[in-house]
Order: C-alpha cells, then sequence, then structure tokens
C-alpha cells in the first residue's frame, strides 16, 4: 500500500507497515476494532477522510487479507486484521503515557476489567526492563 516498499529490508516490522503504515490506516483498524464500524459511510464520517483515500485504504485490506468485503457492502474484520488489535492498544497506551492521556480504557467485554499489554519472558516472568529487550536472528 506504501508508496515506498521496504523490500531492501529484512524486517518484519518493515513488512507490516507496507500493508497498514499509510495515514489514516491505523484509525481505520481502530474505528472496525473498537467502535465496531463495517459500513464505509462509517469510516467516513467518523474520520472525515477524503473518499478516494478511504476507499484505496479499505480495497488495501482486503487485497491484504486484513478485512472482507461481504455482499451486503460490509467491511469486516479478518483473524489476521484482529490479531492487530495488541498493535493499536499498545499505540495507545504509549500516547496516553507520553503524548495526552485518551478517553478510553480497554476492558475485557464479558467482566469489564481492565485489560493491559506487558511483556512476559518465555518462564512468564514480566519484563520490566525494556532496554533489556534485544533482537536475536531465527
Amino acid at each position: 500500500m506504501l508508496g515506498h516498499l521496504y523490500e531492501q529490508q529484512d524486517c518484519s516490522a518493515a513488512r507490516a507497515l507496507e500493508l497498514v503504515g499509510e495515514r489514516w490506516s491505523l484509525l481505520i483498524l481502530r474505528d472496525a476494532m473498537f467502535r465496531g464500524f463495517t459500513r464505509y459511510s462509517e469510516f467516513g464520517k467518523s474520520l472525515e477522510i477524503a473518499p478516494n483515500i478511504l476507499a484505496k485504504r479499505l480495497a488495501g485490506f482486503v487485497e491484504a487479507g486484513i478485512m472482507t468485503l461481504g455482499a451486503d457492502g460490509e467491511y469486516r474484520l479478518t483473524v489476521k486484521g484482529l490479531e492487530f488489535k495488541p498493535v493499536i492498544m499498545a499505540l495507545t497506551a504509549w500516547g496516553d503515557k507520553w503524548v495526552q492521556p485518551g478517553p478510553v480504557d480497554f476492558i475485557e467485554a464479558e467482566s469489564g476489567a481492565p485489560i493491559a499489554l506487558e511483556l512476559r519472558g518465555g518462564d512468564g516472568r514480566r519484563i520490566e526492563d525494556l532496554a533489556a529487550v534485544r533482537v536475536k536472528r531465527r
């Protein structure tokens, strides 16, 4: 979807940005995930996005398998799309801490209990020192 592809980058994050890194993309996905939007008109009204840009982003999500477009004209998140939800949650938590606290908390639908993302090691212990997190090539 991006005008620039990261073909020289051997990095999953770069590949993911090719699918969801354009302007408006994260907000469209946020509205689908957390506001339950499925209709083109809902996204357009909420975001006040140019119709041609919205159409392009939604078509890109369908092509990438992040959403499907039903015969009823509704865009629905696929499993691939739903599994992006923790990314939006993490970005929101970072924004709450470092930019401006938002008006929402994430909760578990059935119990209403708060949900927080955290890093855990392979042994289940919580990782507190983010500077200690490294990458290892597979």
